[in-house]
């Protein structure tokens, strides 16, 4: 509930405070059940009249399916280069014109969220160093607004040319978990969000899309997503906390995305 969700920020905060992280990315899980099971195409097409996203997609596997509405690109691959988007920073869409304005000043402005998306950007250059070639990873875009149908969000994008022979498999190695979806740096935040979270995020917070022949790839992050499983479905929220971080603030973000 959001008074949990606002402690488990503070112990976020703690964690920030004592120096084992710099950025936390909290997350929460919302499950809701039926007397029958769920039409997982029905669902994806409400999903995708209410919040249209360019990395949206429905993937079924018997009972099982992801309806997504995702607006973030964890890897692309193309011709060698890789290309990765984090987002990181969130404000809802206004009820009118100069609402909707003011609501991107805020979002664009705003020291935490600008800090927050600048560390991943940071953990994202240093993920794919790893696998490309040397000074050839660089910041083509950073803390640019993206407008979808329910928020704002502000995304960044880091790019690197891929050393010959590496396989698609050493990329993920190197990205694989998103670092906007973990927090910084990586391997102390993830050990930190086990204890807090308390239960596996599931498909939530990992990564779908394709891959071709070539080696070419799409891959796109499991946010503003659902996963059905026959009576049952959950939608992971959740949004990255620094020491800037206000609780109720962050919970109530989280509410919007699950919404």
């Amino acid at each position: 509930d959001p008074d949990q969700y606002a402690a488990l920020v503070e112990h976020c905060r703690s964690a920030i405070r004592r120096g084992d992280a710099y950025q936390l990315c909290l997350t929460t899980r919302f499950t809701v059940r039926d007397d029958h099971p769920f039409d997982a195409l029905a669902v994806f097409r409400r999903l995708r009249a209410a919040s249209s996203s360019h990395h949206g997609g429905l993937i079924r596997s018997g009972e099982r399916a992801l309806i997504s509405a995702s607006p973030e690109r964890f890897l692309g691959l193309t011709g060698g280069t890789v290309l990765t988007s984090p987002i990181k920073g969130t404000r809802r869409r206004g009820d009118d014109a100069a609402s909707d304005d003011q609501l991107v000043r805020d979002l664009v402005t705003s020291p935490k969220e600008r800090a927050e998306n600048v560390m991943i950007v940071d953990l994202m250059r240093n993920d794919l160093q790893r696998v490309s070639a040397p000074g050839s990873v660089v910041v083509e875009r950073l803390l640019e607004v993206e407008t979808y149908p329910a928020v704002h969000q502000l995304v960044s994008s880091v790019s690197g040319s891929i050393r010959p022979g590496t396989r698609l498999s050493e990329v993920l190695a190197a990205a694989f978990p998103a670092g906007s979806m973990t927090g910084a740096p990586k391997l102390s935040a993830m050990t930190i969000l086990h204890d807090l979270e308390g239960a596996p995020r599931g498909t939530y917070a990992g990564c779908f899309g394709w891959v071709g022949r070539d080696g070419d790839a799409d891959l796109a992050m499991i946010i503003r997503s659902i996963v059905v499983n026959g009576e049952q479905a959950y939608v992971g929220a959740g949004g990255g906390i620094t020491w800037g971080s206000e609780p109720e603030a962050e919970g109530d973000e989280g509410a919007l995305k699950a919404r």
